[in-house]
């Protein structure tokens, strides 16, 4: 399976979360057309597509657009696509879900603890497993957000992934006394971290690829010299063996990719929307 994560010029969120530079953003009108009319062009080119995942990771919030939302369901019912995910804060309606393809559509689902209650979003993932939609849920990983994190995976069934995103940005954040709380929560905790990449190997620009709502292909989100453009040149044209340039990678969905971690294997099928292989 080829995967693309798509990632359009909405910059924009509802949410104020003080690490994020994206907090309460609003574009303007003309920026939210070209969103619109970047994610309809790259949906009409994915429809028509083989084998191929897609993950929505907007700056932002984008499933409170009416557009995304209409393109999951639409790209769900594609048959050459095998999984279409996003990154969101459910803090949108989820009926819309109903009239999706549920053995291809899934969320990445992100509890923001001084944005929203537990409650409320507990109750939005109640929501999601009454439709049967595949999802996992996670955290940013702040100290003072541990006995919420914790709280959290005790209030959800075992059948959820509750994953732990490390905070990284300083250096031993985390006790030991921390990591084991932690990892009790989320057993892959400790594969967030920071790894050495300059030319190593990564699925970057051969099997997966990060888009643009231009169609500015590169490969990944956090390289950012361009391939080739996607409606120009496609995929085929553009995919080769790539090590990386960069002297490391910070972030689970860029070093996912990279195959001595082993964690392809360790995601399988559930890799866009972040669910380890035979996680019950």
């Amino acid at each position: 399976m080829r995967t693309i994560h798509y990632r359009g010029p909405l910059s924009s969120c509802n949410f104020a979360c003080p690490y994020c530079p994206f907090a309460k953003a609003w574009e303007p009108p003309e920026v939210l057309e070209a969103d619109r009319a970047g994610l309809s062009r790259f949906v009409e080119w994915a429809e028509v597509q083989d084998d191929l995942g897609v993950l929505f990771t907007p700056w932002g919030e984008a499933l409170v657009r009416s557009w995304y939302r209409d393109a999951m369901v639409r790209l769900s019912r594609a048959p050459g696509v095998r999984r279409v995910a996003a990154q969101t804060n459910l803090s949108m309606k989820l009926d819309w879900l109903e009239e999706a393809d549920l053995d291809t559509v899934a969320l990445w689902a992100t509890w923001h603890p001084g944005e929203v209650g537990m409650d409320r979003f507990l109750r939005q993932c109640e929501r999601l497993r009454a439709l049967g939609v595949r999802h996992s849920v996670g955290v940013v990983g702040l100290l003072e957000h541990l006995d919420a994190i914790e709280a959290l995976r005790a209030a959800l069934p075992r059948s959820t992934y509750v994953w732990v995103n490390a905070y990284k940005r300083e250096a031993d954040y985390y006790a030991d006394a921390d990591r084991a709380r932690i990892r009790a929560v989320d057993p892959r905790f400790d594969d967030n971290r920071v790894y050495p990449s300059l030319d190593r190997a990564c699925r970057g620009g051969e099997s997966h690829f990060s888009v643009d709502g231009e169609g500015t292909v590169r490969r990944c989100h956090f390289i950012g010299a361009p391939l080739g453009n996607l409606y120009v040149d496609g995929l085929d044209a553009l995919s080769a063996p790539r090590p990386c340039t960069n002297d490391v990678c910070r972030c689970h969905i860029g070093y996912v990719h990279m195959p001595e971690l082993g964690l392809l294997d360790v995601y399988g099928d559930g890799l866009l929307e972040r669910i380890p292989a035979g996680w019950a």
